[in-house]
């Protein structure tokens, strides 16, 4: 399973990661290259109080992902119909959006 691009992923808005999939479904690629790019060592250094688990069903239940914020916001992904970049790509642009300093530094 290789990580798509070297993409630096930054947690520092982020308060949880919580990743659910069942291991033995077709369609549960995308979402175990998310975990494992924000599961990193790397980018859980950018925020130390983060908490990412994984919970790992066998009960044939779709990949899902629940993001919650440091400010009580919440993104859901439903990793089935989703490849890990457009996972990634809508999580970063969220914490991009809650953080002034990534604002300046990406202009």
């Amino acid at each position: 399973m290789a990580a798509p691009g070297k993409a630096s992923v930054v947690l520092k808005t982020v308060r949880k990661i919580a990743v659910h999939f069942c291991p033995f479904e077709a369609n549960v690629r995308s979402t175990r290259e998310f975990l494992l790019l924000v599961g990193s060592e790397k980018a859980r250094s950018t925020n130390l109080k983060c908490e990412v688990t994984s919970m790992v069903k066998h009960d044939k239940s779709e990949p899902l992902v629940e993001v919650t914020y440091v400010d009580g916001e919440r993104l859901l992904m439903k990793g089935a119909h989703l490849t890990s970049k457009e996972m990634l790509g809508a999580f970063q642009a969220r914490c991009v959006a809650k953080d002034p300093q990534a604002k300046a530094a990406a202009k």
